[in-house]
C-alpha cells in the first residue's frame, strides 16, 4: 500500500474542482437577469409609492439584494458544504432597520425571491413572475383608493359637552370609534377617537374648537399602531 503524495496530489482539491467546474457565462446570465428584474423591482416600487418621505436608498437596496441574492446561490448550488456554512453564517446575522410600511416587507421579500430564482437557473420564471407581481402592485395600489383613517384628539375640562361632541363626529364621519378617555388633575380631560372622515373633510374641527369648555383638538394620520 502507497501512503506517499506528490505535489500534484495536493493541489487536487475540491476548490480547484469547483473553479474547473464554473461557468463564468451561466453566473454572467444569472447575475445580469438580478440586476434587470432588481431595476424593474426599484421602478415598480417608486411607481407605487404612497408615502411622503420617500427612500432612495431603500429602493437602490432592493436592485443590491436582488443581485447579492443571485450570487450567494450560485455559489452554494454546487457545493452542500458551502450552503450549510453560508446558512449559519447568515444565521447570526441581525438586521436592526425597523420596518413601518408593511409593503417594504413584500418588496424585500420579492427582491430575495427574485434572486434564489435567478442564482437557480429559473430565468423563464423569475421574469414572468416580476411581470405579474408588477401588474398586481400597479394595479391595486394605484387604481383601488382606501379611505386613511385618523386620530382626533380633544382636550377639554368639561364632561358635560361629550353628548355633544359625540353628535359633531357622528355626523361628520362615516365611521368612528373611542380610543382612548383620560382625566388630568384640574379637571382636564381628553377624548381619543379613530374617525374615517368624509371625503378628507376636517371643517367640522373648527366647530369643536369653536366650543365652549373645549381646550383644543388635533388630528392625526393613523397607521394603525396605538400607543395610549
Amino acid at each position: 500500500m502507497n501512503n506517499t503524495f506528490t505535489f500534484s496530489d495536493i493541489f487536487k482539491s475540491s476548490f480547484l474542482a469547483n473553479t474547473t467546474n464554473f461557468s463564468v457565462i451561466d453566473s454572467l446570465i444569472a447575475i445580469a437577469t438580478a440586476f434587470a428584474v432588481g431595476l424593474f423591482i426599484y421602478a415598480v416600487y417608486k411607481k407605487t409609492f404612497s408615502g411622503v418621505i420617500y427612500s432612495h436608498t431603500f429602493s437602490v437596496s432592493l436592485i443590491v439584494m436582488t443581485m447579492a441574492t443571485a450570487l450567494i446561490i450560485i455559489g452554494v448550488s454546487s457545493n452542500v458544504l458551502l450552503s450549510l456554512g453560508m446558512v449559519g453564517a447568515l444565521s447570526i446575522v441581525r438586521f436592526r432597520t425597523p420596518i413601518k410600511d408593511p409593503m417594504d416587507i413584500v418588496y424585500i421579500f420579492w427582491a430575495i425571491a427574485s434572486g434564489i430564482l435567478c442564482g437557480a437557473g429559473f430565468i423563464p420564471l423569475v421574469i414572468i413572475g416580476a411581470i405579474l407581481i408588477g401588474l398586481v402592485l400597479l394595479f391595486f395600489i394605484n387604481r383601488l383608493t382606501v379611505e386613511n383613517p385618523f386620530l382626533l384628539i380633544i382636550r377639554y375640562n368639561d364632561a358635560s359637552i361629550e353628548n355633544s361632541l359625540e353628535h359633531i363626529v357622528s355626523k361628520q364621519s362615516t365611521k368612528h370609534s373611542v380610543k382612548s378617555k383620560s382625566a388630568t388633575p384640574g379637571n382636564d380631560l381628553e377624548l381619543i377617537y379613530e374617525i374615517r372622515v368624509k371625503k378628507n373633510d376636517t371643517q367640522f374641527m373648527q366647530t369643536i374648537t369653536s366650543m365652549e369648555g373645549v381646550k383644543s383638538a388635533m388630528m392625526l394620520s393613523y397607521d394603525g399602531n396605538f400607543t395610549a
